[in-house]
């Protein structure tokens, strides 16, 4: 009886398709588990003079900010008017990792940086910065990053407890008796 389990040469594949899906496998790259950054990455620590500016480019007609030049150009996309994209010089782009630049955080050390530029500054306006410049108009609760603020008002009040004074409290325990 012929077994059809090793059909293959010990050399490779037998065919051309299992030698391509072999070289896409290794090609791919997994996600790691957060916590543990690129050990390839270049290590990026920012001042918090940067973590916490404004957009630098604000759209003409919308008033919508964006760090980046190219990103309003996408944004311009929207409205219908000529925006124009500028090709980096070198296609080659190197991954980086952020740290935190507060020494005792969790984040200061590259072995737990975070992964994108976004994160590092909602993550520094959540945990160092007193600004908080979004402020609920029905609790009263400040908010330091917008999408944090956003995601709060869409759920404020409709689990609450409604005190006569007309203040909403989400948890019963701070409701007072």
């Amino acid at each position: 009886m012929l077994d059809n389990s090793s059909t293959s040469s010990p050399i490779g594949p037998s065919s051309s398709s299992e030698a391509l899906n072999s070289v896409e496998n290794s090609i791919r790259r997994k996600r790691r588990p957060a916590g543990t950054p690129d050990p390839d990455a270049e290590v990026v620590s920012l001042s918090p003079k940067t973590l916490l500016e404004s957009d630098k480019y604000i759209c003409e007609i919308c008033n919508q900010g964006f760090q980046r030049d190219q990103n309003l150009q996408m944004h311009r996309r929207r409205h219908k008017v000529p925006w124009k994209l500028v090709k980096r010089e070198n296609p080659q782009v190197k991954k980086r990792v952020f740290v935190c630049p507060e020494p005792s955080c969790l984040h200061h050390d590259p072995c737990h940086a975070l992964g994108d530029l976004v994160g590092i500054k909602k993550h520094f306006r959540r945990k160092h910065s007193n600004n908080k410049q979004w402020i609920c108009e029905k609790c009263g609760k400040g908010y330091a990053v917008q999408s944090d603020y956003k995601a709060h008002i869409k759920t404020c009040g409709t689990r609450g407890h409604s005190c006569d004074c007309g203040r909403v409290f989400s948890r019963f325990q701070d409701f007072p008796f």
